[in-house]
């Protein structure tokens, strides 16, 4: 599992995805997202804007599976 760190509180799907290199665009991010190819803590998620925090576990089918982190 590879660990992504925020510097914010909490960072919105869609910017997650392209900080951790799945994607290179939001318009990408898009469509993954509504082919049910990515999952926030084991559920299905559909919506870009949806917020992560410290802790949120994020797989993306065939790129991966990320952990958000706080900079401590």
């Amino acid at each position: 599992m590879n660990k992504i760190i925020i510097h914010s509180e909490y960072i919105k799907l869609d910017t997650f995805m392209k900080l951790s290199n799945c994607v290179s665009t939001g318009g990408m991010a898009k469509a993954l997202l509504q082919e049910g190819l990515v999952f926030v803590n084991g559920e299905q998620e559909e919506r870009r804007g949806r917020k992560l925090y410290p802790g949120d576990i994020v797989k993306v089918a065939d790129e991966g599976t990320f952990e958000v982190s706080k900079e401590s």
